[in-house]
Order: C-alpha cells, then structure tokens, then sequence
C-alpha cells in the first residue's frame, strides 16, 4: 500500500479509536417517543453504578482493507491508553513505521516515524473516545456530547439488532446516513453514525462494535470493531489484551515528554 492510500485509513484508525463492527441487519422497529432518549442513556449510565475507572490500557491488532473494502491490504499495532479526563495516547506501527498521536483535551500532538514532533492542528474527524468510555458524566452530559457528532437529541426508536433490542438515538426509523448512537442497554454503545468532512468530499462513517466482555463492574469493552466509510470496510480491530486502573504513568500523556522520545 502506498503512503497516499494509507494515510486516510490511518486518519479513521486513530481518531475512531480504530473501532467499530460488522452491523447486523435490522428487523421490524417500534417508534419511540424523543424523551426515550434521555431514558435510555440514564438507564444505561444506572447500571454502570459506582463503576471507577480512571485510565484504561489497550493493546490491539489492526487490519486496513482496500479502497473496496473487499480485500485486506495493511496491517499492525496499536497501543491505546486513556487517562480520564480527556487524555489520550495511541501508539501505533504499520508496515513497520510508527507514530504517537498524543491528545489532551482539544490539543493534538504527533511524533512522526523520523522523530519529529509537531503540534497538529485539531482534527478533522471527532474521536469518539467519550462514546465509549462514559465514566463521570450525566445522560445530559452525553447527550450535549453526542451533539458534537450531529447527534440530535430529539429523535429515537427501538428496534432489535443482532437478536437484542437497541435504541437508536439521533435519527428516526429509515434514516441510516445521518448522525446516530445505537445503545444496548448493557453493552453501551454498539454503533455510531457520523458524518466526517474527507480531504476532497464528505463521508458516512459507520462504526460498529461487537464481541463486548466485561471489564469492571458493569462496563464492557467491545473486543472486535469493524469501520465502513460509504459502506466499504475500511478497518478492522481485534483487541488483544484490556486492563483498567493500571497507574497510567502521567509521563506518557505530557507533551514535552513526547518532544524528547518518551
């Protein structure tokens, strides 16, 4: 694969958290009224409990696919840690070249594979982090979130996905190209819709997350996550290993460090 080709499948591992799962087919739905919404999250956010989670430590294989989607092109690491709140350090290595994308807040810095490391501009696509890590927040607080992804708040239904019933928040029955949360009620948050602006268009990203195992407490992390941009499958996500509350050491997330190699 050629650096031209890569770069924008990078762009969708790192800032999607590289997540995301094959959809299941939807069967028969029933219409569910706006205020269903903010029930299902708060629901959602009850049965977390007194959940703790302050940093999170991922290590995970990566498959990118073909501008078609049909066939697997690249491949490589990744080592995703998150320190709450609103810090994030992704180390990643593809056809033997690795880079660091440090994130604190809505600042972005990028240690390149020759050692350099600039300070990036924001970017373009939305990291959907907070989608699934939803610790220290209200239903309210998640929903102003989503908002940021074009999630609206006053639309919803119910419907059944992959034998289990969901609520889709953000977009109405028939609706499948704009914004929208999908929400089991005990594995969180299954899929997302998003519409991200491209180097020359704009595109439906389609995250979907699967094969959820038990964390801590009643948080599941999704261990398979497939993304489609446009309806091609464009990446692929296997988690290997997932620790909580390992003592992230703040070094990792401290932007000079980075600067000197850390």
């Amino acid at each position: 694969m050629t650096s031209r080709v890569r770069r924008p499948y990078n762009r969708l591992v790192v800032r999607a958290l590289a997540a995301v799962l094959l959809v299941a087919a939807l069967v028969p739905f029933a219409a569910a009224s706006d205020s269903d919404a903010r029930a299902a999250v708060d629901a959602f956010l009850a049965r977390l409990g007194e959940v703790n989670v302050t940093d999170l430590a991922i290590e995970q294989t990566l498959t990118l696919f073909d501008p078609g989607g049909r066939h697997p092109q690249s491949s490589g690491e990744q080592r995703v840690y998150v320190k709450l709140p609103r810090r994030q350090r992704v180390e990643q290595t593809i056809d033997g070249q690795t880079e660091v994308r440090l994130t604190v807040a809505d600042r972005l810095w990028v240690r390149a594979p020759d050692g350099k490391t600039i300070e990036a501009p924001p970017p373009g696509t939305r990291d959907a982090t907070q989608l699934l890590v939803p610790f220290r927040r209200t239903g309210a607080d998640l929903l102003a979130e989503w908002k940021v992804f074009g999630v609206r708040d006053d639309a919803s239904y119910v419907t059944r996905s992959a034998d289990r019933m969901v609520t889709v928040i953000g977009a109405r029955p028939g609706e499948r190209a704009i914004p929208q949360v999908w929400l089991d009620p005990e594995r969180g948050v299954v899929r997302v819709v998003t519409r991200e602006k491209l180097p020359q268009r704009e595109g439906v990203l389609d995250l979907a997350f699967s094969e959820h195992r038990p964390l801590a407490g009643g948080f599941a992390l999704p261990h398979r996550q497939e993304a489609y941009l446009d309806g091609k499958l464009v990446v692929r996500v296997i988690v290997r290993s997932a620790a909580v509350n390992t003592g992230l050491d703040d070094a990792l997330f401290d932007p000079e460090a980075l600067r000197r190699g850390r």
